[in-house]
């Protein structure tokens, strides 16, 4: 059903990004899955960069947060062996904006992202959720998210 749900909605769930730095992409502890802040990187390795507000505009914000939520569900697959099925619930995700000191729309930022994961996932999909402003983010790109996941 979750794999029907990624072809329906037209997306491509490309090989999960490494990390880039002393971290590792996921981890597994009882029956939670954790994975680290997913940066907005296509699968060519182009960043969505700059501050939301001020040098991107609202639109190119959400882009940014779905590629956030498409690299979270990569990780998630390599994380369950290819297999999506395995994952019960989206707990929880954290989506970080890099914005300018009057944007205020870091909810509708991260909508994008909550609505992906929704949509793949299904009712399993819906989750609580954080939308935070920070000044900076890891090699200036617009966007990180992280998640926790509930396993089967």
């Amino acid at each position: 059903m979750i794999e029907e749900n990624i072809n329906k909605l037209g997306i491509v769930i490309h090989n999960a990004p490494a990390p880039i730095g002393a971290y590792v992409a996921f981890k597994i502890v009882d029956k939670l899955l954790y994975i680290s802040g997913q940066v907005s990187v296509d699968s060519n390795g182009s960043f969505i960069k700059g501050k939301v507000g001020k040098d991107i505009d609202l639109k190119k914000g959400q882009e940014a947060a779905k590629l956030c939520a498409i690299n979270i569900i990569s990780q998630a697959k390599k994380a369950c062996n290819e297999d999506l099925e395995k994952i019960a619930n989206c707990i929880k995700i954290t989506g970080f904006v890099n914005s300018s000191n009057d944007f205020v729309d870091q909810p509708k930022v991260l909508n994008s992202a909550s609505e992906l994961i929704s949509a793949v996932f299904g009712e399993n999909g819906k989750h609580t959720r954080a939308a935070i402003s920070v000044n900076s983010l890891p090699l200036g790109v617009s966007v990180e998210i992280d998640a926790i996941f509930e396993l089967k």
